[in-house]
């Protein structure tokens, strides 16, 4: 990097020594649901400029001839590489920016085909930022109009801070991304100076609104000083956004309270909630068909554009017939999905056992291993009185994990080790089965989700930002054990207390009990099964001949970060009610159609809206009447000042 050699603009630069890479763009077409509307997935592929060296093959040097290809390659050939060392980092880090730079370039580019003023720039787009992995697009905005367009630093950060919004998904200060200058220095210096500027420009306006508060300054500081230089990219984020918004009730405000409140006094206005929702087309009339028809059957088509619909069916919940049906039909995906476990399991399970489901992204907040250690103390259960009544459960796990989450990895082993015992246990029989199904993925989900009776949201209070597999589970006729966290709270709202069961502590009983210091042992000690579970893994009684191997399980529970023990209690009492519930099925069923009727709130549609009006500032543009005349538009005339809203 050197200064540009037009040096009437002082902030401009030129790159030398670059990696060059292309940017190859792959297009899929996203058509709108019966609507004449083709959007465009525009995703990116990092290849050779040179492509293969047959001088160096000629010359003997085979793997130098494919070297800087297959180096090029490598940026986009694993989405998120594993980053527990420098290697993983540093690939991460080309990739983020690679991205960024590729779909940030394509819009200029397209903004000059059809010769629009780059002044024009964040009246003609919006970008948000999806959480902080494309936080990269902040400084390379600004250095491709400052040293690319010869914009003046005024400009471009003008053009930047009304371009920009950024969505934040976790409530969790480790989980904000951070990088290393030192890093960054290396691969990025350009950015690493830009990002510098913004800091130290941001900072002076701090500073003179909170004189002499030095405290202030260095929390809302971009830069991390200790115990090592790197930058936040979450606070980038915020600073540089023209909104900011969490992704349900409780994490917006817990935002606005905790995490960024320092930046919530510094820009009032600036935050603001968009609750997540999910696309109906997707997650009932793709993957329940039979439920789907159900629906339609009763109350028509329009519930597939316009969930609120839905409500219709409250009208229904004394109808035994249809309840019955309802019934008839979670049976049938109860049958699809334990052919599946069959198949790929070799597992038998019980159909008229509960189908008990958590499946999401494995992390310790989320607490899977909550749910386990209470699989552990029903097995315990039984064992003590196999004739007593029991209702039959089957508990189904799906996840995946980031590849370097040790903790992680270590839960899934520990629920299969489990698995094996009890499942393989004739005494148990088909009363209770553990099941982990491998490669969690949507095409997998779309046969859970139809199938669960009880859907698992068991997260810490004040951990998890909103969830959506919460709403899957519930537009298709699960009930809801969960904290009130996330869009759980939201869940309850529209559901009704008595249609969902709630446990466990509420982020203020969470935050009093932390103040008060929490001693984990005090409520295990109270818990004779829980300890007896505790006990049977620290014996090895799971392990296989694997001495010790769920020791770091064991000794996170000495301090016991998301508060497994305080919650245990609560959370098996709730389990019992769900049993009992279970055994009225009309009762259940009534719940069931609760559940689905109240869901309208979490459509996809409503989410889309909300951005649009509280963040994008669009407006509908209806370009069917432009369509079915044949007209070609620009971009500018797509403006939605230039439709007349009569069209």
């Amino acid at each position: 990097m050197e200064q540009h050699p037009d040096d009437r603009n002082p902030m401009r630069r030129k790159w030398v020594d670059t990696q060059d890479v292309l940017a190859m763009p792959y297009d899929t077409p996203i058509p709108g649901y019966q609507t004449n509307t083709v959007n465009t997935l525009r995703l990116w592929s990092a290849e050779s400029l040179y492509g293969f060296n047959l001088a160096k093959f000629n010359q003997g040097d085979y793997i130098s001839a494919n070297l800087e290809s297959a180096m090029d390659q490598n940026i986009t050939r694993v989405l998120y590489p594993n980053d527990n060392n420098y290697e993983g980092k540093e690939l991460r880090l080309k990739q983020q920016y690679f991205l960024v730079s590729a779909t940030l370039q394509d819009i200029i580019g397209r903004m000059k085909t059809y010769h629009v003023d780059l002044h024009d720039f964040a009246r003609m787009n919006v970008v948000q930022l999806n959480d902080t992995h494309p936080a990269l697009a902040i400084p390379e905005l600004m250095r491709l109009l400052i040293d690319g367009e010869n914009f003046t630093w005024d400009e471009a950060w003008k053009i930047v801070s009304k371009t920009f919004n950024y969505t934040n998904h976790t409530l969790m200060a480790e989980a904000l991304e951070k990088w290393s200058v030192r890093l960054m220095e290396k691969l990025l210096p350009r950015h690493l100076e830009i990002i510098y500027e913004i800091n130290f420009r941001f900072l002076c306006q701090v500073s003179a609104k909170y004189i002499g508060d030095n405290d202030r300054i260095a929390r809302m500081s971009l830069i991390q000083e200790y115990p090592e230089k790197m930058v936040r990219m979450a606070y980038m984020c915020v600073a540089a956004s023209d909104h900011v918004n969490g992704v349900a009730a409780l994490h917006t405000e817990l935002l606005k309270e905790g995490l960024f409140k320092d930046f919530n006094e510094f820009f009032p206005g600036k935050f603001v909630n968009v609750t997540n929702g999910i696309t109906p087309r997707r997650w009932l009339r793709k993957a329940n068909p039979e439920l789907s028809d159900l629906i339609t059957e009763k109350i028509g088509t329009d519930w597939v554009k316009h969930l609120n619909e839905l409500d219709k069916l409250s009208a229904y919940t004394e109808d035994t017939e249809f309840l019955q049906k309802l019934a008839a039909v979670k049976r049938e995906n109860k049958q699809k999905l334990a052919r599946y476990i069959e198949e790929h399991n070799n597992i038998k399970v019980n159909l008229d056992s509960i189908f008990d489901v958590q499946v999401k992204r494995l992390h310790e907040y989320k607490r899977q291993l909550l749910n386990i250690l209470h699989a552990i103390t029903l097995y315990l259960k039984i064992k003590d009185n196999p004739k007593a009544d029991f209702v039959p459960r089957t508990i189904i796990f799906g996840a995946k994990a980031a590849p370097g989450y040790f903790m992680a990895k270590q839960i899934i082993k520990l629920i299969n080790s489990v698995a094996d015992v009890i499942n393989a246990d004739p005494e148990i029989g088909d009363k209770l089965k553990v099941v982990f199904l491998a490669n969690y993925r949507v095409s997998l989900a779309e046969k859970i989700i139809p199938a669960a009776d009880l859907s698992e949201q068991i997260s810490l209070a004040g951990t998890e930002a909103s969830g959506t597999s919460n709403m899957k589970f519930a537009l298709n006729g699960a009930l809801t054990i969960g904290t009130m966290d996330g869009a759980n709270i939201e869940i309850h709202d529209a559901v009704g207390a008595d249609n969902i069961f709630i446990f466990g502590m509420t982020v203020d009983e969470v935050k009093k009990l932390r103040e008060q210091g929490y001693n984990p042992y005090s409520f295990i000690e109270k818990q004779p099964y829980l300890k007896r579970a505790l006990d049977l893994i620290r014996s090895n009684f799971f392990s296989r001949g694997e001495m010790d191997i769920f020791r770091p399980i064991l000794d996170s529970l000495n301090y016991d970060t998301y508060m497994l023990a305080a919650d245990f209690e609560s959370y098996a009492a709730v389990q019992e009610r769900v049993a009992q519930l279970y055994q009225n099925p009309m009762e259940w069923q009534k719940c069931c159609l609760k559940n689905i009727a109240k869901m309208g709130m979490f459509s996809s549609d409503r989410s889309i809206t909300e951005y649009a009006e509280k963040i994008w500032n669009l407006k509908p543009v209806h370009v069917d009447v432009y369509a079915k005349h044949g007209f070609v538009l620009s971009a500018q005339q797509l403006e939605p000042s230039n439709v007349s809203q009569n069209e």
